[in-house]
Order: C-alpha cells, then sequence, then structure tokens
C-alpha cells in the first residue's frame, strides 16, 4: 500500500483555545492508536495565529518521520522586509510550519496571487527548507470549455518548471477545481477527476512529493476518490474541521487498499 497524505486547511477559524484542543485530542488519539496512520502522512495547516499552539501541543508528534506536519497557509518569498500584514517563510517555520499552502484558489481571485507569485513562493519556501504545497484549479468556464487540464498543467509548470529535479521531488500538488469547493462547491465523481490526474501524472507523478485531490471532500465520498490509482491522497476542507471527522478520514484511509 502506498503512503497516502492526508490533510486539511482550517482556513479563517479556530480560536487559540480550540486548536489546542483539537491538536490535543488528535495526538491522544495518535497515541492510542498508531494504526490510524498506517501509510498515511497527515497534515494540518491551521491559522497563523495558532500554528504555534498546535506545533507546541503535538510536540514530538510533528517531529517523527511519519508525524504530523504543520503548516501555514500563506507566506510572501521575501525572507524579511517592509511587507504589512505578511508573514515569512522563516517566521512561519520559527512558529513551527514545516509546509506553506501556495496559490490557493481564494488567494489568487480575492488576493491577486498569480502564478509568478506562485512560483517566487514556492522557491521560497524550498530555500528554507519547508514542503511547498502548491494547489492548483480551474474555474467552471474553464471547464465547461473544455480546457481544465490545459489550464491547471500551465499553473503547475509556471511555478514548478524552473525547479531541479532535486527540488520538485520536495513539492506537493493540490488539484482543487475550484467548482468542488468551498460550501457551495459540488463534488466531484471520479470520473470527472481521471482525465486531469491522467496528465498531472505524465507531467509530475514520481517526480513531486504527490498529488492530492480536494475538493468537497468528506466521508461519503472519500473512498471512492482513494481508490483513484493517480490521486495519492486528499487535501479536506470543512470535513475535517472538527477533529473526529479528521480522525475517521485518517482511519479510512488506513485501511483503503
Amino acid at each position: 500500500m502506498k503512503q497516502r497524505w492526508m490533510g486539511t486547511s482550517w482556513k479563517m477559524n479556530k480560536t487559540l483555545a480550540e486548536a489546542r484542543h483539537y491538536a490535543q485530542a488528535l495526538g491522544q488519539a495518535l497515541a492510542e492508536d498508531p494504526a490510524l496512520t498506517a501509510g498515511v502522512r497527515p497534515f494540518i495547516i491551521p491559522s497563523h495565529t495558532a500554528i504555534a499552539a498546535v506545533a507546541e501541543t503535538l510536540g514530538d508528534l510533528t517531529r517523527a518521520p511519519d508525524g504530523v506536519l504543520i503548516g501555514a497557509q500563506n507566506a510572501h518569498w521575501e525572507p524579511a522586509g517592509a511587507w504589512t500584514g505578511e508573514i515569512s517563510v522563516p517566521q512561519a517555520a520559527d512558529a513551527g510550519a514545516q509546509m506553506i499552502e501556495i496559490g490557493h484558489s481564494e488567494r489568487r481571485e480575492h488576493f491577486n496571487e498569480t502564478i509568478e507569485t506562485t512560483r517566487l513562493k514556492v522557491a521560497a519556501t524550498l530555500n528554507h527548507g519547508l514542503i511547498p504545497l502548491l494547489c492548483i484549479g480551474e474555474p467552471t468556464a474553464v471547464r465547461r470549455a473544455g480546457n481544465s487540464t490545459t489550464y491547471i498543467l500551465e499553473q503547475a509548470a509556471g511555478a514548478l518548471d524552473s525547479l531541479s529535479e532535486s527540488e520538485l521531488s520536495r513539492v506537493l500538488i493540490a488539484y482543487e477545481p475550484i467548482w468542488a469547493i468551498g460550501e457551495q462547491g459540488r463534488p466531484a465523481r471520479p470520473e470527472e477527476l481521471v482525465e486531469t490526474f491522467d496528465a498531472l501524472q505524465v507531467r509530475y507523478g514520481g517526480r513531486t512529493a504527490g498529488i492530492l485531490y480536494g475538493g468537497s471532500v468528506n466521508l461519503e465520498n472519500a473512498s471512492d476518490l482513494l481508490s483513484i490509482h493517480t490521486i495519492d491522497g486528499l487535501f479536506i476542507g470543512r470535513a475535517a474541521w472538527d477533529v473526529t471527522g479528521y480522525l475517521k478520514l485518517l482511519a479510512l484511509a488506513a485501511s483503503t487498499d
């Protein structure tokens, strides 16, 4: 059974108390039942304010070779400077982050994230020894026009194709079609993902750390998604914001061939 990545981003949710409670419950569950992560690499991406609290609460679990990775939802490409409201990759790492989420569709739409800025952020993340999690995905109009594969491969290539093979091997890609994410998203049917993931695997399969799927993932569809052999794991939203839901999804991934 191949290793599967199973992670969640909390977006702009959870107070420090709520973040600590989640991390405590997760840490206790994994200590009591290591089988929950058999063949699975879990990761959590809290809000910036909670990175240190989650990392401290999970403690040694974040440092184990197969432990829980902690991420940041964004970081600037410069290591320091007059960038009001931003945090740098070194600052995220100092708080306990081991991964940086880059290029989420909300960042692209609302904060002017471009292919060029994703390239800069991927490079900065690698330069400081962290794992880039590059998010790509197409809007409904692109999908209806039949251009999904071209669109996402251009997003990926613009951010990644200047990297060496060694650098690329440390990158995670998360394909999140915009039409399938968020409260208004429509869960994708497995057959709708085959062409896209085949194309991503042809270009990046075996060259990156993994190619994940995200978009209205839940307990009802996770097993079907994991059965697609070109998908290396799942990037989960609201279904994993409650620790009980995340633990159920981890157990499902660990038990899926």
